[in-house]
């Protein structure tokens, strides 16, 4: 069985239980650059978990495109790639534990045919400290199933709790969590001991991989300056479901082939590779690595370049520059001499051209910038190489900054000259590099928002205020072009071609402090895309909408100050914008003034504003 048709009988099945297929979000999400990549099909639903209602009503799925940068160093085994499909389903207030285990159950073993004996099933086994308690729920309905119980696992919440933030004591005040009860197929491959003395289906080893996490979103992180004194965790307004499952993942399951790069996304690839390369995949195991890192790295390039980003060295384009040279590494690893990313790219546009029109049609982008960036790193290559002879001690964390020399490249030439690499203090500087990355990447999320905090929720909607005060004051053809919201501040990168002047600041402060003073109400309308358009709404442009979309708008919307296509959340009141809540609850109104602290230019045509609330 194909990939495209278990995608396409995931969605029938779902569609014959209520659900509305929505159209899946970029990957890359335009117009955003707080948000590197779509790293999960809940990512662009979080609202919605938090009571907020879905255009398209409380049932709905999709099969969602993601990356995970984080899983770059994990390529190289059987099962992990940082590109996936992720097959999601989700119930706002509807269905919970009963129905959504029932369903994957019977879509795993009736629809695939997959057998029953061979899934294994985790739960969540509680969390005592934070009052959280063991799913035993969970673990009834898995029993009534057919699952019997030797074959049902409970581990705590580094392995059964989802929230985006981690694990619940990681969540900032107000995301929304949840246990989660996860499935895994059992290929019954020999336990490699070096993973420890028994195997279970969380062990590294290979015999069991996870293909479905079905997430009962029914917590909420609570605010302690709000809730002193309380409990940690509150009951969510209303109980979801969040499910997501490994495309991928199920199509090898369903093969009861534990190798997902035998399946029939790879294959073209797979084989232009052998045939370059002149070897065979699967008889040598570093060569098999080398295979595996090339097919994952260059299917996720031709999708991130064919949903516009390209190589650089910030960002998105710095993560597929990476993702590029170190296909190119292990290329020559396989003794392919030549360009051949590009060859082996074209399988990729061809095989997802039915459900992801754009790869086709970017097809000829794909194929050129690869070429481009392929004969690129050739030459930044022999210019590291002529700075790696100037080093008395190798630098191996400059080389791979400056350079992009992947660690196993520097050892390599170092070995060759009778040098050392210093590995721990390799893995030192990149401890620090990636800690400092990700505390830069705290708040990147759909949306800006770096929590759901109180005063977080007041910044966003200022954000509207202050987006609609800009295209009143530099014109109509100012657009958002990016946001980034956290408790100290908002920012927003917007299109214009020069600098504002003071002037034309302090108007921009006025018009939102006299729309904060004048009480409006905030108003949320969900109504036809093509209405909300005619409407005038703000949108991100290029993005694919469903036929039902949620607007805001900052007063009645037949007269609104501002109308955006948006999910939430927002206060309901401009005057809670200036409000400042003291310790004992009380509610001061009238209290914050909105100021723009800095305007600067971020690349050409587009200008950056940081303002704060005080």
């Amino acid at each position: 069985m194909t990939v495209s048709e278990v995608r396409k009988r995931y969605l029938e099945f779902f569609k014959a239980r209520g659900h509305v297929i929505i159209p899946s979000a970029p990957i890359v999400p335009e117009g955003d650059p707080t948000t590197l990549f779509t790293s999960s099909g809940m990512q662009p639903l979080l609202p919605y978990f938090l009571g907020k209602d879905h255009p398209e009503g409380k049932r709905i799925a999709d099969s969602q495109p993601c990356f995970r940068a984080a899983d770059i160093e994990e390529v190289g085994d059987n099962r992990h790639t940082t590109f996936f499909e992720m097959l999601g389903n989700w119930s706002f207030g509807d269905y919970f534990k009963k129905e959504q285990l029932a369903w994957f159950y019977e879509f795993l073993t009736k629809e695939l045919g997959i057998e029953s004996k061979r899934l294994w099933i985790t739960c969540f086994a509680g969390d005592d400290s934070l009052g959280l308690p063991k799913d035993e729920e969970s673990a009834r309905v898995w029993q009534k199933l057919g699952i019997p119980p030797e074959r049902i696992s409970f581990y705590g919440p580094e392995k059964n709790w989802w929230s985006r933030s981690g694990q619940p004591g990681q969540m900032p005040a107000g995301e929304p969590g949840g246990p989660d009860s996860e499935v895994f197929y059992d290929f019954q491959t020999l336990h490699d001991a070096k993973f420890g003395a028994t195997c279970h289906p969380n062990c590294d080893c290979g015999r069991f991989v996870e293909i479905g996490n079905s997430v009962f979103m029914q917590y909420l992180k609570l605010d302690p300056s709000i809730h002193s004194g309380q409990a940690a965790f509150g009951p969510l307004p209303k109980r979801s479901v969040d499910f997501g499952g490994g495309l991928e993942r199920i199509t090898a399951a369903r093969a009861s082939n534990p190798d997902i790069f035998l399946i029939d996304v790879f294959h073209d690839a797979r084989k232009t590779l052998e045939q370059r390369s002149g070897k065979r995949y699967g008889e040598d195991g570093r060569e098999t690595k080398s295979f595996r890192i090339i097919l994952d790295h260059i299917r996720a390039a031709a999708f991130m370049l064919a949903s516009g980003i390209r190589p650089a060295s910030l960002e998105a384009g710095y993560v597929l520059r990476r993702l590029i040279r170190r296909a190119i590494r292990h290329a020559d690893a396989l003794g392919i001499k030549g360009g051949v990313l590009a060859e082996a790219a074209h399988g990729c546009s061809t095989t997802y051209s039915d459900a992801y029109p754009m790869m086709q049609e970017s097809a000829a982008t794909i194929r050129d910038e690869l070429t481009k960036e392929e004969e690129k790193f050739r030459r930044t290559l022999a210019q590291g190489l002529r700075e790696f002879e100037k080093m008395k001690t190798i630098d191996a964390f400059a080389l791979f900054t400056t350079y992009g020399f992947p660690l196993e490249l520097t050892k390599e030439i170092a070995r060759e000259r009778g040098l050392s690499v210093d590995h721990d203090a390799f893995l030192k500087q990149m401890e620090a590099h990636q800690a400092k990355s990700r505390a830069g990447a705290a708040g990147k999320f759909t949306g800006g928002l770096a929590d759901h905090a109180e005063q977080t929720i007041r910044y966003h909607t200022a954000h509207h205020l202050l987006l609609a005060a800009l295209r009143q004051v530099l014109g109509k053809d100012v657009h958002q072009r990016g946001s980034n919201i956290t408790t100290e501040r908002l920012r927003i990168d917007f299109s214009y071609g020069s600098k504002m002047t003071p002037e034309q600041i302090a108007h921009v402060e006025k018009i939102v402090n006299k729309k904060i003073a004048e009480a409006l109400p905030v108003v949320r309308t969900v109504m036809p895309r093509e209405e909300a358009e005619k409407l005038g709404a703000e949108h991100e442009f290029g993005v694919k909408y469903p036929e039902q979309v949620s607007v805001y708008s900052v007063g009645p919307l037949k007269d609104a100050f501002s109308i955006e296509f948006c999910g939430g959340p927002h206060v309901e009141n401009t005057a809670e914008i200036g409000s400042v809540r003291d310790p004992d609850g009380t509610v001061r109104k009238g209290v914050l003034k909105f100021k723009i602290v800095k305007e600067e230019a971020v690349a050409a045509g587009v200008r950056r504003i940081k303002a704060v609330l005080e």
